[in-house]
């Protein structure tokens, strides 16, 4: 089954030490292309953070970001560092010294300085595993998400597939009528012109030119990449690249299939096929 690379998750877990949040979005790229936004104490979790996205996902470029608020604690009540409160008072007066307009100091400052307030411990080996663990979530609500999304893409791929395969049936179908009006139309030509014309030869030049104009082989090769296409469609596997491989290869046979038409409606079914193609490399550059 083939998944989008353009999805997002959201995920969330209240615990005893607080509030979890993962957050991730992912839209194509060629590589597996990731981004981690992580709170300072859980910088070291990045590695790890990176393992489990690779053992997930195989392309696209991943935004994740983790947030986390701790619990907060009031019932012990408020742990003051005593140094550093002794510190910042004196560094006051002192700078109230040198004021003309010496004002008093504002307990509530003194309380709102980074470290005055010691904050709980945390053990935070448990709050890494259930993050982890949350992760793994987060990663199960992408990957289904882009599964449902790479439904969609593939009923429009399959879609455009089995148009183009009706387009080449026609072809192949009107192929002896359209050689056989080429042919009247150049014998008519000729036997306008006033000079004798040699009539083996004359046959001769009408079977090079008709072999020149057989579109036999593009319509096989056309047949046998959209089987192709369709078989790749159901694979369990990451198959963006090949099927971008087989947009090219249809393209160049639609491409020559046009550069040999001697009949518009062979022009007008190579016109139709390129569309179709471009229509589903479209989708295609949205699958891992």
């Amino acid at each position: 089954m083939i998944k989008s690379m353009t999805a997002f998750a959201r995920v969330q877990q209240s615990e005893k030490f607080g509030t979890l949040t993962w957050e991730l979005r992912s839209v194509n790229s060629r590589y597996l292309d990731i981004n981690c936004r992580l709170p300072e104490d859980f910088r070291a979790q990045e590695g790890r953070v990176r393992e489990c996205i690779n053992a997930r996902l195989q392309r696209g470029k991943i935004e994740c970001g983790l947030r986390f608020v701790p619990e907060q604690v009031t019932e012990t009540g408020i742990e003051v560092n005593d140094s550093l409160v002794k510190s910042l008072i004196e560094a006051c007066q002192q700078i109230n010294t040198r004021l003309h307009q010496p004002s008093e100091i504002n307990p509530v400052d003194i309380l709102t300085w980074p470290g005055v307030v010691a904050e709980p411990e945390q053990d935070y080996k448990a709050i890494y595993a259930s993050s982890e663990q949350l992760l793994g979530k987060a990663l199960d609500e992408l990957v289904a998400n882009r599964l449902r999304e790479g439904e969609r893409m593939c009923k429009l791929i399959q879609d455009r597939s089995a148009g183009m395969k009706k387009i080449v049936e026609n072809v192949r179908r009107q192929l002896p009528e359209v050689q056989q009006r080429y042919r009247a139309k150049l014998t008519a030509r000729l036997e306008e012109l006033t000079t004798n014309v040699d009539r083996d030869r004359l046959e001769q030049e009408l079977v090079l030119l008709a072999q020149k104009l057989d579109v036999d082989e593009e319509l096989d090769r056309l047949d046998v990449h959209l089987k192709e296409l369709n078989e790749v469609l159901n694979r369990d596997e990451a198959v963006g690249r090949r099927l971008d491989f087989l947009m090219q290869e249809l393209n160049r046979e639609a491409n020559t299939l046009g550069s040999k038409s001697a009949d518009i409606s062979t022009t007008q079914a190579s016109v139709e096929l390129k569309v179709l193609i471009e229509q589903m490399r479209e989708q295609i550059q949205n699958i891992e």
